[in-house]
């Protein structure tokens, strides 16, 4: 019985491998055959990623994303002028000037851009790494400027225009996130100066019943129904988001409603050939480890060797195809952390197989392979947990204040969870299956 669902096991991770090894084969595959009166000259083109699932579309071109140090690129820091900016706002106002950066680089179609915030000596930055740009300056123009916010309304004729209004983002005190105390659904409060409040109140009076777009760097944000006339320069947004969309659009409301120019202190520009060079060797150094590695492997335990590294050639795969698919981009430290990950994955089986040379000697075969895994596992689980951990605090998550860390850091963090994690699955599941079905055919 224990066979017979091993065997099952075994062929859900051979389907498993094979969609893994088509998601990471390279998009176009060469082609060239020359034999007698046979000659084939062309390339094997993999398909994108465009399926339905749960009604939602998931499309991925499954090519591999490279980070700022790969591809190349444009490494540009802006500093916050928030001289002017209360002390208390001075974070959410450079938070928001982050997110209409985010919003502006997409203009460039950049492939996975990394723009952060940062603290250096009381001094609020932007750093934003735009990988494959070259026209810099460009993207310096479009990036530098502060952000507008202004109030518009729609004009009834042959078709609805968006009218700009004399409300503007200078007119906006501040906006801020607050919940309903009838519903207790999120909103969004907003505050106006003296003046903006006069030039609001006569703006509701007019569109009592139709939508008062708000427009952020020529984007409507959000587009309120007006339902009354509204005095005393305070007013809130209402509707069917969650607390996190209320917190981004109260964000992006005060990224346009408080001065905060930026200037440019650091611009790096990376040349693609550095990214090229930096790949190759990169992949030669992970190669030769890996081969390393599997001859070791060979050496100290034999046939289960050859287990352990067929599992290992098994998390390979599927580590790559997730990259593809969250999609992760890879730098030079994420690639780092692959590669440690690959010596977690073998240090489980090592962990099993050294326990099992032991049990070896007072059971029999199949009842030592079960205890191995099961006295071993402790073992397993608490480094692997140790090194999450680790992972957890480098990847930041939190964006605590008191921990700035920086985009390698956190791509290598990512990088070395997802492998621990993959191979827990490699190391426990595939190998044990693997194991069960050598171990019955040894004993027959």
């Amino acid at each position: 019985m224990r066979i017979e669902k091993a065997l099952r096991n075994i062929i859900i991770v051979i389907l498993l491998t094979v969609v893994c090894l088509v998601i990471s084969v390279p998009k176009r595959i060469p082609v060239k055959i020359t034999y007698k009166f046979i000659h084939v000259d062309g390339q094997i083109i993999r398909p994108d990623l465009d399926i339905r699932i749960f009604g939602k579309d998931l499309k991925r071109d499954l090519d591999m994303s490279l980070g700022l140090d790969l591809a190349g690129g444009s490494y540009l820091v802006f500093e916050a002028d928030t001289s002017k900016v209360a002390s208390d706002m001075k974070m959410t106002s450079v938070e928001g000037v982050r997110d209409i950066i985010e919003r502006r680089v997409n203009l460039f179609g950049v492939s996975e851009p990394t723009v952060r915030t940062s603290s250096f000596k009381d001094k609020l930055r932007v750093i934003i790494e735009l990988p494959g740009i070259k026209d810099t300056n460009s993207a310096i123009d479009l990036i530098g400027k502060t952000a507008q916010l202004e109030f518009a309304q729609v004009s009834e004729g042959s078709e609805q225009n968006l009218e700009p209004t004399d409300l503007t983002g200078a007119d906006l005190r501040g906006a801020r996130v607050e919940f309903d105390g009838q519903t207790s659904k999120p909103i969004v409060a907003l505050t106006f100066t003296d003046d903006g409040a006069r030039k609001f109140e006569e703006l509701t009076a007019k569109n009592i019943g139709k939508p008062l777009p708000i427009i952020l760097d020529n984007s409507v944000v959000s587009a309120p129904v007006v339902q009354d006339r509204i005095s005393g320069g305070s007013a809130v947004i209402s509707g069917s988001f969650s607390t996190e969309e209320a917190k981004n659009l109260a964000i992006q409301l005060n990224a346009g409603a408080l001065p905060v120019p930026i200037h440019l202190v650091e611009q790096q520009t990376i040349q693609a050939s550095l990214g090229t060079d930096s790949v190759a060797k990169s992949v030669q150094a992970g190669l030769i480890g890996l081969l390393m590695v599997l001859f070791f492997m060979i050496l100290m335990y034999g046939k289960l060797g050859l287990i352990a590294d067929f599992a290992l050639v098994i998390f390979s795969l599927i580590t790559l195809a997730i990259y593809k698919l969250i999609p992760v981009t890879l730098t030079l430290p994420g690639i780092a952390g692959f590669l440690l990950s690959v010596g977690m994955a073998v240090d489980s089986n090592i962990l099993i197989f050294e326990r099992f040379k032991e049990e070896i000697r007072v059971r029999p075969l199949a009842d030592a392979l079960e205890v191995s895994f099961g006295r071993a596992w402790d073992s397993i689980r608490d480094a692997n947990i140790a090194t999450l951990a680790t992972s957890f605090v480098l990847a930041n998550p939190l964006d605590w204040k008191f921990l700035h860390v920086s985009g390698p850091v956190r791509g290598f963090a990512i990088t070395l969870a997802l492998g621990v994690f993959v191979s827990l699955f490699t190391g426990i599941f595939v190998s044990r299956n693997l194991l069960r079905v050598l171990l019955k055919e040894r004993k027959s």
